[in-house]
């Protein structure tokens, strides 16, 4: 060994000689990425640069962003040399169709209808077995939506109706002024009554009540409803104006479901009170 000769140059010698492979497939995949991206940012670069000159755009910011790219893409390359050539999944670009997450095969929605169609032959079946969407209702009812199932299904179909413009013979414009004019707030109890209008058309989304053209054939109780506070407002503000009556009722789905999952029993609903 030569004197001048570090005592651990031979060990940095073979370690240099044993990373030589390495270090050649790093450069050789660095090298590829670069052309890669400088075609890709001459383009890029290109269409900044017009449409800088069409905006007014001084030249020397755009070709500062072009360089902020570069050092990017430096630091990505990095990432992506060191893990192996595996780079970070990266948001697909704007306009890039996404592929969405794989659906039931028609095989096995198939599968599944063969099984409802087997449990429905079954005698041994349980009568009492609720339906399977009720579990997944109860979770989407507010307490007022609640009350308001209780009422209807105690009290039956409540009046409604909506106020337009125009006499009863049409002669002026027809328009609608305030739709869906109840007393269900205060007949159930709400303890939010300005929300009834929400709570109902969430009910309807669920299938538990039907928003009908048919009157209710008791005329007195739309005389009641057409005497209060918000239907006079509304009337008011028509101008000449007329009213549209119409009613609010359970679905059968409706009866059903409060049937199954409501206490509505006089004993059960004073021991909630």
């Amino acid at each position: 060994m030569s004197a001048r000769q570090h005592p651990g140059a031979e060990v940095e010698e073979v370690s240099l000689v044993a990373a030589l492979p390495g270090l050649a497939r790093i450069a050789g995949f660095a090298s590829i990425r670069l052309v890669e991206w400088t075609a890709g940012a001459y383009l890029r670069a290109g269409s900044r640069l017009v449409r800088a000159a069409a905006a007014g755009e001084a030249a020397g910011d755009v070709l500062q962003k072009t360089g902020e790219d570069l050092l990017a893409y430096v630091r990505d390359l990095l990432v992506e040399t060191a893990d192996g050539g595996a780079a970070p999944e990266k948001p697909a670009p704007r306009g890039e169709v996404v592929e969405a997450p794989e659906h039931p095969t028609n095989a096995a929605l198939r599968e599944r209808g063969a099984e409802l169609l087997r449990r429905s032959a079954d005698v041994d079946l349980a009568d009492d077995e609720a339906h399977p969407a009720y579990v997944r209702i109860l979770d989407e009812l507010a307490p007022d939506e609640a009350r308001i199932l209780r009422l209807l299904v105690l009290e039956g179909p409540q009046p409604s109706v909506d106020v337009r413009t125009g006499g009863p013979i049409g002669k002026l414009k027809d328009e609608l002024v305030a739709p869906g004019l109840t007393m269900i707030g205060m007949e159930g109890g709400l303890r939010r009554p300005e929300h009834v209008g929400r709570r109902l058309h969430n009910l309807y989304r669920l299938g538990l009540i039907w928003f009908s053209r048919e009157q209710l054939s008791d005329q007195a109780r739309y005389q009641v409803l057409e005497a209060q506070p918000d239907v006079a407002r509304a009337m008011a503000e028509a101008g000449r104006g007329r009213t549209v009556r119409r009613s609010i009722l359970l679905t059968p789905f409706g009866h059903d479901f409060c049937r199954v999952c409501l206490p509505l029993d006089t004993v059960e609903i004073d021991a909630l009170e």
